[in-house]
């Protein structure tokens, strides 16, 4: 899976955003990266299940999905 960032901007304006294949505590480097960006400062966040995943978790669940496209 390549990393990505998931940007959302809402009707009202509201900006969300959410990491995907960023391991462990990588996703947090980009709470501030988004926040220069946007200059905008982050009103709540909350950690995804890619947190606590390994990279040898990450692998697995990949090979997974390769094989179910085959």
């Amino acid at each position: 899976m390549v990393a990505h960032i998931e940007v959302t901007v809402g009707p009202d304006g509201v900006v969300s955003a959410r990491t995907h294949g960023l391991l462990g505590e990588r996703c947090l480097d980009y709470i501030a990266v988004l926040e220069d960006l946007l200059e905008a400062r982050t009103a709540s966040s909350e950690y995804t299940d890619d947190y606590t995943r390994t990279h040898e978790q990450a692998s697995v669940a990949q090979e997974v999905r390769d094989v179910d496209r085959h």
